[in-house]
């Protein structure tokens, strides 16, 4: 059940602590038998998390960017899947505010709080997802026109809830026209046929798969509105939606790598506590020095974490004051969020992959490794080159520089 104390984001947090704290107690078993992600999903619509980003009042206590930015982190810390599953969420459930009028978005908003719908999908290249190529709209998918609406057809690899969404946000080319559109799809339908991913290196319980939808009926009602995929052609703040994504996965990575700190931190003090001590303070069944290599590893990882998590953070309120900016967005702010959102992308994926290395290194126990394989397929989607590009352009050329796709 959600809160409904109208602007208790607070609320929100501690909801959102608690669902982590529950995640953790079973997180290392669930990696292991990697199962789909059901009994996840109704923790999560349990808690009533999936409709905290919502504006206050369209169903209880809604809450914004920045906040849900916490949300998301706060459960990945336990579990990188349920973080990356509710992040993605999250940013879908945004899609008719950058693509839709106004009262559109508020009634698909409303239906999606009240109903607890969960979502799932995409809706343009944003370099995560690697069945994707960038400039090619909606690949796989084509609208057909009907008297009706449309006919979808057509296959998508989705790297979350292909078996427990209850709708499917998808771009899709319109056949007669080549035009993309983002329209609104029940994954359900009997034209819909779902197959989930069970060889995941890490990021196993996110419910990835793969739909093949042939002649799923989309009705009027359903298309949420022309895909952003021109950046020159449309307002900037209807290109925000892939930045956002990519902020929020980067949410996702910091979670998991302090999730990471931490684990191997508890581990770490239980063993030295379990050691007896001599008189100079050191255990006597390490040499000399050993402490002090430990102290000093460790300081390394929680600075490059500590470092990482200022940059995300600095990025995470440039991207609110964006969202909150809406039609008056211009193109020069637009492209200074985009170069932090990078920036963000950038630092955490170096300060992740060391954190899940380090950690391995400094404390060896079952499931450890969960944390180095989540961040590994988190960080593996696409090469860090093109975004160390865009940042020199944009340090060059400002906003002609937009920063990544």
């Amino acid at each position: 059940m959600a809160p409904t104390t109208a602007g208790g984001t607070g609320i929100w947090q501690r909801v959102a602590q608690d669902l982590a704290d529950d995640l953790a107690v079973d997180a290392i078993d669930r990696d292991r038998a990697g199962k789909p992600p059901y009994d996840e999903v109704a923790r999560l619509r349990d808690s009533g998390l999936t409709a905290a980003l919502v504006p206050p009042g369209a169903r209880g206590a809604g809450t914004g960017w920045r906040d849900a930015c916490d949300i998301v982190r706060r459960i990945a810390v336990a579990d990188g899947s349920m973080g990356e599953l509710l992040g993605r969420h999250y940013v879908l459930s945004w899609t008719a505010r950058f693509l839709a009028e106004p009262g559109r978005a508020a009634d698909l908003e409303s239906r999606a709080a009240h109903e607890q719908w969960l979502l799932a999908g995409g809706t343009g290249p944003d370099g995560t997802d690697e069945t994707r190529h960038p400039g090619d709209p909606g690949a796989g998918l084509t609208l057909t026109r009907t008297g009706e609406g449309y006919r979808l057809n057509g296959r998508r690899a989705l790297p979350t809830a292909v078996d427990t969404a209850d709708r499917l946000v998808l771009d899709a080319v319109r056949v007669s026209g080549g035009d993309a559109l983002v329209v609104l799809v029940d994954p359900h339908h009997p034209g819909a046929g779902r197959t989930p991913v069970t060889d995941r290196l890490g990021q196993r319980l996110t419910g990835a798969g793969t739909v093949v939808f042939e002649d799923v009926p989309v009705g009027p009602s359903d298309v949420i509105g022309a895909a952003a995929h021109d950046e020159d052609a449309v307002a900037p703040s209807a290109t925000l939606a892939p930045l956002a994504l990519r902020l929020m996965l980067a949410q996702v990575v910091l979670g998991v790598a302090e999730g990471a700190l931490a684990e191997a931190r508890d581990l770490a003090r239980a063993a030295s506590h379990a050691r007896p001590v001599n008189g100079t303070g050191l255990c006597p069944d390490l040499p000399p020095g050993a402490d002090a290599d430990v102290l000093f590893a460790f300081g390394e990882l929680a600075l490059a974490v500590h470092s990482a998590s200022a940059v995300v953070d600095r990025a995470t309120a440039a991207m609110a004051r964006s969202l909150d900016a809406g039609p008056e967005l211009d193109t020069e702010r637009r492209a200074d969020t985009a170069a932090l959102v990078a920036a963000a992308e950038t630092v955490t994926a170096r300060s992740a992959l060391r954190a899940g290395e380090g950690v391995l290194e400094l404390a060896d126990a079952d499931g450890l490794d969960r944390f180095w394989r989540n961040i590994r397929v988190l960080t593996g989607r696409g090469p860090a080159a093109p975004l160390l590009r865009s940042l020199g352009d944009h340090f060059l050329h400002g906003a002609r520089g937009l920063c990544g796709p």
